[in-house]
């Protein structure tokens, strides 16, 4: 017995680590957490509401995808993705996303299009009401869940590492704005042209929306980064 009682430690503090993870995705997407600046594990645990190992770890596997780099006795620095880099991610999300979604639009059923429905309109209701964090959440879920329906996990991944390497910045003023509705409710859209059949305009529509996206990346670059609604702690449970 006592060995299963310490594999189950095991497993409650992988799920700790993977929340934490989490959450600090979350803050890097939203721009809690400032390019270029340098956060400890203490710290960010105290805000957390948890020990500094599970943030030590999260903080680690964040650093293996790019998002993070060590710095020697002081903790994690946020690492900065330049206009370059960007545009790289963009074109590369472009060459995989477009083409499958015309694929998709003419092999998926209506009954799995229809099921992400709900997601999609998370999205709009999230950008409706300033949730920024709810809003990217969403967002991550319908793209990668969308695209799931093509079969390829390998495809899924890829896609899964480009967006959180291309993370958003400045978004709080944009939200404020009013300007992410608009690109909230092309997930409906996007979805409706699937549903018709219409891999053309499907494709048209997703290429229209990455774009949108690089636009709003444009310009929240120079946004002031402000406290986030639903905050740093928001995506642990």
């Amino acid at each position: 017995m006592g060995d299963l009682k310490q594999h189950s430690l095991i497993k409650a503090q992988e799920r700790l680590r993977d929340q934490v993870g989490h959450a600090l995705r979350a803050a890097l997407i939203a721009g809690e957490l400032r390019p270029g600046s340098v956060y400890s594990a203490p710290g960010l645990a105290a805000e957390l509401g948890v020990s500094a190992t599970p943030v030590r770890e999260a903080m680690l596997d964040l650093a293996r995808e790019g998002l993070v780099e060590p710095v020697r006795n002081k903790g994690f620095r946020i690492t900065e993705v330049s206009e370059r880099d960007l545009d790289q991610f963009t074109e590369l999300r472009t060459m995989i996303e477009v083409p499958t979604i015309g694929r998709i639009t003419k092999i998926a059923t209506a009954g799995q299009l229809e099921a992400l429905r709900p997601i999609a309109e998370e999205i709009v209701t999230s950008a409706r009401e300033h949730n920024l964090i709810g809003y990217l959440e969403a967002d991550r879920r319908f793209h990668l869940s969308l695209l799931a329906l093509a079969g390829n996990d390998r495809l899924v991944e890829t896609v899964g590492d480009l967006r959180k390497r291309s993370r958003l910045y400045g978004l709080t003023g944009l939200d404020e704005a009013g300007k992410l509705v608009s690109s909230a409710e092309e997930h409906i859209e996007l979805l409706d042209l699937m549903l018709s059949g219409d891999a053309e305009a499907a494709q048209e529509c997703m290429l229209r929306h990455l774009g949108h996206v690089r636009s709003l990346w444009a310009q929240g670059r120079d946004e002031p980064v402000g406290r986030v609604p639903g905050g740093l702690g928001s995506g642990l449970q």
